[in-house]
């Protein structure tokens, strides 16, 4: 700018400045006056302080951290609708124990109740079972304010206006209820069963912040995951089934980019052990874990933590969002802030 000298002292003062996050804010003119090596000139710098927080007088009610507990649930028989929801009702009692903040199923994980309706077409059959949907979400909303945690229910078929969904609902302690779909149905769904992809895709609010809930096929389309973390979104919640480990392999590897990317947790669950009795639902290949961005404040290898291959267990994780505002604002890389939005854009229909 005309008028304003830059000498080799202001440089140095302001390369530390800038190197130290002081940004340029605009140039002051008539500062300090009767300064000949400024004539009358300052550069205003200022810094954003992420850790602050504006003083609220009402109570506090959003965690910063949240215990995740991730079901890897075993396919096994059933006899009936009641003694599979005695078996979820086990799992979620176990993780609110841990005082976790959310219970994540896996994608179908009602399919054993199918196996009373194999003598049907599987279009039929999946069809029996969408019956059940609303009675199992009924009751993981009794389960949800009872044991004080927020279930994602996985997925489960679900019969709208005639259509065919694999949906699922975010069962919140608080006693209410919000469903989400799975947008991509795979070759599979969609030829045996003749399911159709849903339309919808937002984040969720809960007292642990913003969450997403992508189910199974969803997570390999990055897409969806960049528009919900452009809408606040911390944890991504994945529940999937896979047949096979080239498949799991698709889901782990397109999670761990997905939190590279939006600079968020991913948790999966999936299923393990097999249905002989069910056609379409033999087997299934699962390692549920809760993987995290690649920087210094997180494991080195993107993982949080993980369970045993094909076993039925539980697991307990606690991350940390603060972590995420600190990446997001210091990070060795910083996704979401530098791409290039000059020359792409992402935008819903």
């Amino acid at each position: 700018m005309d008028g304003f000298p830059i000498t080799t002292n202001t440089l140095i003062n302001f390369n530390f400045q800038i190197s130290n996050d002081f940004y340029p804010s605009k140039v002051l003119k008539n500062y300090l006056e009767g300064d000949k090596a400024s004539n009358d000139y300052a550069v205003l710098l200022k810094w954003d302080n992420i850790y602050y927080e504006k003083q609220n007088l009402k109570a506090i009610t959003t965690k910063k951290v949240v215990r995740l507990g991730l079901i890897q649930w075993q396919m096994r028989p059933y006899k009936n609708l009641e003694e599979l929801m005695q078996q979820a009702g086990y799992f979620v009692e176990s993780v609110s124990r841990y005082r976790s903040d959310f219970a994540l199923f896996p994608e179908f994980f009602n399919a054993p109740l199918m196996s009373e309706y194999n003598h049907l077409s599987e279009p039929d059959a999946i069809r029996e079972l969408a019956k059940h949907t609303a009675t199992i979400v009924q009751r993981f909303s009794e389960l949800a304010i009872s044991n004080n945690i927020n279930i994602i229910s996985g997925s489960m078929p679900e019969i709208q206006h005639g259509r065919l969904y694999n949906a699922g609902y975010l069962c919140k302690r608080d006693g209410t209820t919000e469903r989400y779909e799975k947008l991509h149905v795979t070759p599979d769904e969609a030829k045996v069963w003749g399911m159709v992809g849903g339309n919808e895709i937002k984040v969720f609010d809960t007292d642990c912040g913003k969450i997403g809930i992508l189910i199974c096929y969803d997570v390999e389309f990055p897409e969806l995951s960049r528009l919900l973390a452009e809408d606040g979104m911390d944890i991504l919640f994945v529940p999937f089934l896979a047949d096979t480990q080239n498949g799991y392999s698709r889901i782990r590897n397109c999670a761990m980019a997905r939190a590279i990317e939006n600079e968020c947790y991913v948790a999966i669950a999936g299923s393990v052990g097999n249905l002989p009795k069910v056609h379409n639902m033999d087997i299934q290949y699962a390692q549920s874990m809760v993987i995290t961005p690649c920087d210094f404040a997180f494991p080195a290898n993107g993982v949080k933590a993980e369970t045993t291959p094909n076993t039925e267990m539980i697991l307990i994780a606690d991350v940390d969002i603060d972590l995420l505002r600190e990446l997001n604002q210091f990070g060795s890389v910083r996704n979401l802030k530098d791409r290039r939005k000059d020359i792409f854009e992402l935008k819903r229909r």
